[in-house]
């Protein structure tokens, strides 16, 4: 019932793939014979090309569409199967050097395939984004165990209409006592359910008529752990019946890691600040005439291990903001200038941080920081931020891109989950694809 939609999107996928790589093989090798029909060589990169992708496609599984969707998680995953795809590629001609074919017509050919590719995920992502938000494809769900957990999870699919989820019950710990395994059947055959969310672990490994309508349910079932720990810097392992987890080693002090960091973040600000100077004069001038007071505004806030500095940004307040104390913006804020909530929803009153950045107090990618005063509200609620501060804050995040902008504490709690994720991701290639989504929320003015 859950899949009955989603392996035809797979297939048709796999297909459109087939059809894009034939077509950016016959496109180059027209033009490359002035129109005429392709040689034999041509024809042996048709089927060699075939059979590599098709095998390729067996073994890496990169047609499985998960939800929630991530474009850039499935096109990484993507550009990986390609570099294989080329690796193989080259391996068989270098073998093969009777068979001839043209460089113009293999770089073209490698070259149109992954463009189009591209676009062809691009777009068929767009589309179930927006027919989900719309009320389609989507998933019913029905949620057992842990009431708190649960609650997170229901506020995480309300945030994110994308995902494609419908809440259509909840099961407490309790609450399954009185059940058993017909009566559950019968719910979930009676509200149409087709995933089935458990929030505790032990309700799971519960015995009798509850277990047996685990292993009886055709639904897909989910657990969702309430671990506090990275999953990206630990290993499951076994021992006999037992999965343990072993946590790996953090990478956040990793020297090889803040050098790439520090090197990228030079080049990056040094090149937005200089080719961005006409942006930030004509920024500077519209702040300047649109409202009363300096143009760039400071404050101090907490950086890696606990160190304060000050951070740059355009003003979008009016002067006296903050007469009555710290406080957090909101949705139509009055002390938010006409202009400044332009600036917000574009993300443009950030750009000065990239001096923050040159100057090495940040980094383009990373939690975003806070002020003392937040942070200590914070560690109240959550002891595990004290983990953001061990390495740079950013100019934006997979927070401020997955959550947005927090209103009050709690806010900032559930955003720091998205923050602690990107502890186990400190790669380049993960703040390239933040950078890339940034962008794509600047255009769409998603900002706050």
């Amino acid at each position: 019932m859950p899949h009955r939609y989603s392996k035809y999107l797979s297939l048709i996928v796999y297909i459109s793939d087939l059809l894009l790589l034939n077509i950016s093989i016959l496109i180059p090798s027209i033009f490359h014979f002035d129109g005429e029909w392709i040689n034999s060589t041509e024809y042996l990169l048709f089927l060699v090309s075939n059979v590599t992708w098709i095998g390729l496609s067996l073994l890496t599984k990169n047609y499985k569409i998960h939800r929630p969707l991530v474009l850039s998680n499935n096109i990484n995953k993507y550009t990986m199967t390609i570099t294989y795809y080329v690796a193989l590629l080259f391996c068989f001609l270098y073998l093969s050097r009777s068979f001839e074919i043209s460089r113009e017509v293999l770089l073209s050919h490698l070259t149109l395939f992954f463009v189009l590719s591209v676009v062809q995920r691009s777009v068929i992502f767009f589309i179930l984004d927006y027919i989900r938000k719309k009320g389609f494809n989507h998933r019913r769900v029905l949620i057992i165990g842990n009431k708190n957990i649960a609650q997170r999870l229901k506020l995480s699919f309300g945030r994110h209409p994308e995902y494609g989820y419908d809440i259509c019950g909840f099961i407490s710990e309790k609450g399954l006592k009185g059940y058993n395994a017909e009566q559950l059947m019968n719910m979930v055959k009676m509200r149409r359910i087709d995933e089935l969310y458990v929030c505790n672990v032990d309700v799971f490994n519960a015995s009798g008529d509850i277990q047996d309508f685990f292993h009886a349910n055709r639904s897909v079932i989910k657990l969702v752990s309430d671990l506090q720990i990275d999953m990206n810097q630990a290993e499951l392992v076994h021992y006999n019946d037992f999965p343990v987890f072993r946590l790996l080693p953090h990478t956040a002090q990793s020297l090889k890691i803040r050098l790439l960091k520090r090197g990228f973040d030079l080049g990056f600000s040094s090149v937005v600040m200089l080719c961005g100077m006409p942006v930030f004069l004509l920024i500077s001038l519209v702040t300047k005439a649109t409202s009363a007071g300096p143009v760039f505004y400071r404050q101090q806030r907490i950086g890696r291990n606990g160190k304060p500095f000050f951070i740059y940004k355009f003003r979008s307040m009016h002067v006296d903001a903050e007469k009555f104390g710290p406080q957090l913006s909101k949705d139509n804020d009055p002390r938010i200038t006409t202009w400044g909530m332009i600036m917000r929803k574009t993300r443009l009153d950030e750009l000065p941080q990239f001096y923050n950045v040159f100057l090495g107090h940040m980094s383009v990618v990373g939690p975003r920081p806070e002020r003392q005063h937040f942070i200590e509200q914070i560690l109240e609620k959550a002891p595990q931020y004290y983990k953001l501060l061990s390495i740079k804050p950013g100019i934006t995040s997979i927070g401020q891109i997955k959550y947005g902008y927090a209103e009050n504490v709690d806010q900032m709690v559930e955003r720091m989950e998205f923050d602690l994720v990107y502890l186990g991701k400190l790669k380049l290639r993960t703040d390239v694809n933040v950078i890339l989504d940034t962008v794509r929320v600047m255009v769409a003015g998603k900002g706050k």
